[in-house]
């Protein structure tokens, strides 16, 4: 009798079998069975179309790790931020201990209108979206694989605070004249957090096919992009506030 069957996952095929074979009703006659066959045990499968790829995916142990720490240092940030404005709010006129000087101090920050930009303190948004980036690396951790419009979504949410950043940089140099040391913390994580989630999307084909190889390629130079942007920025603050005579 010739046919297939599913030894556990493997489908194999059968050599001839007497007519006489009787019907596997037992455990102990289904191995004595597999083994006249020549049936594998599904330990033994070898089956090559299935790979441990396929099985068990690999994790994003660095991208969800970055995330975590990334996200918990922007968090704690805006944290200490919403004491000191909580701080000035019951007590006006506290020295905060990060008013350092007259160019490093967040009091100065904090009381302006750029420091409520939507009506409310800035740091309240900074508690919930680094929440968020937390949030998705403790999930990449745990083995969470999210759709694509997840992925889109949050790329946008982040660049929406790069973009918030960029604009808070600039009041901060330009118009206020000083350096929030809080508000600097949370631009030295944003910066790397908006090229690392993009690259990453790029990378696995979110944006199309076509950008995968360019973000494959692109994902290497993350420190380098960042370490530039954090140049530029030192040196605007240098030609504008002259920051390092005046430290």
């Amino acid at each position: 009798m010739l046919g297939n069957i599913v030894g556990g996952a493997c489908p194999v095929k059968l050599s001839v079998v007497p007519s006489r074979a009787r019907l596997v009703t037992t455990s102990r006659q289904l191995s004595h069975a597999r083994a006249i066959v020549g049936v594998s045990p599904p330990s033994r499968c070898h089956n090559q179309r299935v790979t441990d790829a396929v099985i068990a995916p690999r994790r994003p142990w660095i991208l969800g790790i970055f995330l975590i720490v990334a996200g918990a240092a922007g968090w704690w940030a805006a944290f200490q931020l919403t004491i000191d404005k909580f701080l000035t709010l019951a007590h006006p006129g506290t020295e905060l201990n990060c008013n350092l000087s007259v160019l490093v101090q967040c009091g100065k920050n904090l009381d302006s209108w750029q420091g409520s930009a939507f009506g409310f303190p800035n740091p309240v948004i900074g508690l919930g979206g680094f929440a968020a980036v937390i949030a998705v690396g403790v999930s990449l951790l745990a083995g969470a694989a999210f759709a694509r419009w997840y992925w889109i979504a949050f790329n946008l949410g982040i660049a929406g605070a790069l973009a918030f950043v960029i604009w808070l940089i600039s009041q901060s140099i330009f118009v206020l004249g000083t350096l929030c040391p809080w508000c600097m913390l949370v631009w030295l994580v944003t910066i790397p957090l908006f090229w690392v989630v993009t690259f990453r999307n790029l990378a696995q084909g979110v944006y199309g096919a076509g950008a995968t190889r360019a973000g494959r390629a692109l994902m290497t130079w993350v420190i380098p992009i960042s370490v530039i942007c954090y140049a530029v920025v030192a040196l605007i603050a240098q030609l504008v506030l002259d920051v390092i005579h005046r430290l």
